[in-house]
């Protein structure tokens, strides 16, 4: 069996285990720490925010989010339904409802005309939503023109989850920053990992100093431990920042080989009938962080995602479907959801190919020699 190929595993560089060394010999092996300031302002400097909070994840940076804009029970928030759980779960945790919107075919991200939809059936059952949370999707930036413009126009707050897209730029201007508040994750298959961990990036900074006020569980400024908001340990530690500090170093890097996998991939899966990649519309440009593909059964002479998924699995070669839409998860099955059967396709007929800055070119000639052969037995 030849060794196997992941997906999406960790890139070390150089500098991550200088940085490590370093909390090790000063002791800060801690919450907190100069790491951790220092990473909040490589942050910063990258994605052009004012502000940033490490903490321990892009799901608790999602959760801060929405007790910043005052989520509470029973209030609604509209989040696209083409992403992972986790763009979804904290607006429960707050005990609010999440309302979900399909998605376009140009980015596969939130559909702008259905955003708009749903928030005109909500006013007219009286209910105004409370945010919106756009998904920059496998490092494709969201249409955030559009969606800014009717969030603006019914008043409601954006919040991006560009935890797939640190690197991706509209004409330049990096994702997380155009909403009110931006989440990133740096967890382990992401494009830098600081192994586990996340950010909240805004220009407001009441907000992320309210954010990192509650991540180190609200302790009032008092010489005795008190407390008067229900506080959270989401802050991130000072070792799981001398990480992020290294991976930071080779973040652009990082971005270039992913989009070179992706070019390699485009070039050589051409002859594949019924094989089709996501394209960036103008001006656009996506961190490439997995490469994915399109299957027609129609023009490929009945072979699906499963076929391909299955033919990887037997030599060791790790990919997956596309996202499972949220309205179709058994959790979410009472959740209200707008829908136009985009998700639902893509999830039927689109795959993740092993997309690591790391992925040797012979592991990615093995890939697409296996695809090839599906197509050409």
């Amino acid at each position: 069996m030849h060794a196997k190929i992941w997906l999406s595993s960790p890139h070390m560089g150089e500098q991550e285990f200088n940085f490590v060394k370093e909390a090790f010999d000063t002791n800060w092996i801690a919450p907190l720490g100069p790491h951790v300031n220092n990473f909040e302002h490589d942050l910063e400097q990258f994605t052009g925010a004012k502000y940033a909070a490490a903490l321990s994840s892009g799901t608790a940076a999602l959760h801060l989010a929405l007790i910043m804009l005052g989520v509470k029970a029973g209030d609604e928030v509209i989040c696209q339904s083409f992403t992972f759980s986790a763009s979804a779960n904290p607006i429960v945790y707050q005990g609010a409802i999440p309302i979900f919107v399909d998605s376009e075919e140009d980015t596969w991200n939130m559909s702008p005309d259905l955003l708009e939809v749903a928030i005109k059936d909500r006013l007219a059952k009286g209910k105004k939503p409370k945010a919106i949370i756009p998904v920059h999707l496998y490092g494709m930036p969201s249409k955030m023109d559009a969606i800014l413009a009717i969030a603006h126009q019914y008043d409601i707050p954006v919040i991006e989850d560009a935890a797939e897209s640190l690197g991706s730029t509209i004409n330049g201007k990096a994702t997380g920053t155009f909403g009110a508040m931006g989440v990133l994750s740096f967890n382990g298959n992401k494009i830098i990992t600081t192994s586990g961990g996340g950010a909240l990036v805004s220009d407001n900074k009441e907000y992320i100093d309210q954010a990192r006020f509650l991540a180190t569980q609200a302790r009032d400024a008092a010489p005795h431990y008190q407390h008067s908001h229900i506080g959270y340990n989401y802050r991130m530690s000072n070792i799981c920042a001398g990480i992020g500090r290294g991976q930071m170093q080779v973040l652009k890097d990082r971005v270039t080989q992913r989009r070179a996998v992706y070019d390699n991939y485009l070039e050589k899966l051409q002859g594949c009938q019924g094989v089709s990649f996501l394209s960036e519309p103008l001006g656009y440009k996506s961190n490439r962080w997995l490469t994915t593909i399109l299957i027609d059964p129609v023009k490929s002479g009945g072979i699906t995602r499963e076929t391909i998924r299955l033919a990887l699995e037997a030599e060791n070669i790790e990919s997956r479907p596309l996202w499972k839409p949220m309205h179709l998860q058994p959790i979410f099955q009472s959740s209200p959801s707008y829908k136009n059967g985009v998700s639902e396709d893509l999830f039927n007929r689109g795959i993740c190919l092993p997309s690591g800055s790391n992925l040797m070119e012979s592991e990615q000639d093995r890939v697409i020699s296996i695809i090839k052969g599906v197509f050409q037995p």
